[in-house]
């Protein structure tokens, strides 16, 4: 497997290990028999961590199109690892700037992770050339 590749579980984890936070922190007031209960999710931290969460899920399919689209098409493989990296780097800062509230920080962290994602996207027009 190619870092690029190894790059889709690990964004799958953060997307997981994001909303452990609120739960673990929120453990008294957190019901497992109804885990979506929108008033678990009251403004606040546990409002960033299910924010964080919910955009990384956003933010998946695009990233695993990207991976396998460069993969797939031969693009060069250390620019794919590189910005499948970067993407995943930029993500957990994303993350860190959303739980600490952070909002300026955050977007600009989303632009960046988006722009990761986007090149690894359209990489694969460099293996044509």
């Amino acid at each position: 497997m190619t870092i690029a590749e190894l790059c889709i579980p690990a964004a799958l984890l953060l997307i997981i290990a994001t909303i452990g936070p609120a739960k673990v922190l929120g453990r008294r007031d957190y019901d497992n028999a109804n885990p979506r209960d929108p008033r678990f999710y009251t403004p606040g931290f546990r409002a960033r961590s299910q924010g964080a969460h919910l955009n990384g899920y956003e933010s998946f399919p695009f990233f695993i199109a990207a991976v396998l689209l460069a993969e797939m098409k031969g693009a060069p493989q250390g620019w794919a690892d590189m910005l499948a990296v970067g993407f995943l780097v930029a993500r957990i800062g994303y993350v860190a700037c959303y739980l600490g509230d952070r909002p300026t920080a955050r977007s600009v962290l989303w632009a960046v992770a988006l722009g990761f994602n986007t090149a690894l996207f359209f990489l694969p027009l460099l293996a044509r050339g």
